[in-house]
């Protein structure tokens, strides 16, 4: 039995990190590609992927899908303008996380307008799949400001760095390295709060 003095150190910053990072391995790595990458390459290699970074951030499955599916179009779009195909994926990544606030934004907009009793859950369904360790940590990442879910999620699911993340939220590393920080604090009390 863990103790409440233990409970409240490292232990959810390492549940934190242990979760997304385990989400992560289930994803599997794709391989590197030997050959130039094609749109079609890309959204088999990559789209379940990004999917699940998407579920993480708006906490909604067909949101999830329709967020990826635009960024997937937006390349489309602009797949002739791209220094090189290599770059899609930072591309496709961008797309996802500005889709995804633009999408909580619109929420929190509506949610100004709808009674205080309507509640936004997760799906049973993703919900199944997850221990109920994963569950918690799931749950109190839905607790926290976007940005600080962005840049967990980045960091420990998505497996980027505090450069790509940065590039991909477009704010400095030293902001993504402090905003993680406070992050894995503020997950740290909810957590231990439960």
């Amino acid at each position: 039995m863990v103790g409440p003095q233990e409970q409240s150190g490292g232990g959810a910053q390492y549940s934190v990190e242990n979760t997304l990072s385990h989400l992560r391995v289930l994803d599997g790595t794709p391989a590197p590609a030997t050959t130039p990458l094609t749109l079609e390459d890309l959204y088999r290699q990559h789209r379940m992927r990004l999917v699940r970074l998407a579920l993480l951030l708006v906490d909604e499955p067909a949101t999830a899908e329709d967020v990826v599916q635009e960024a997937f179009t937006g390349l489309h779009r602009n797949w002739g303008g791209l220094r090189d195909a290599q770059a899609a994926l930072g591309y496709l990544r961008t797309a996802v996380v500005n889709g995804s606030r633009s999408v909580l934004r619109r929420r929190k907009t509506a949610r100004d307008y709808t009674p205080p009793h309507a509640v936004n859950a997760r799906s049973a369904e993703s919900l199944a799949m997850l221990t109920a360790e994963h569950q918690a940590v799931v749950a109190a990442l839905g607790q926290l400001p976007p940005r600080q879910r962005e840049v967990l999620v980045l960091r420990y699911y998505g497996d980027l760095s505090e450069a790509e993340i940065a590039e991909a939220t477009g704010i400095s590393k030293g902001t993504v390295k402090s905003t993680a920080s406070r992050a894995l604090d503020a997950l740290q009390k909810i957590m231990a709060g439960r």
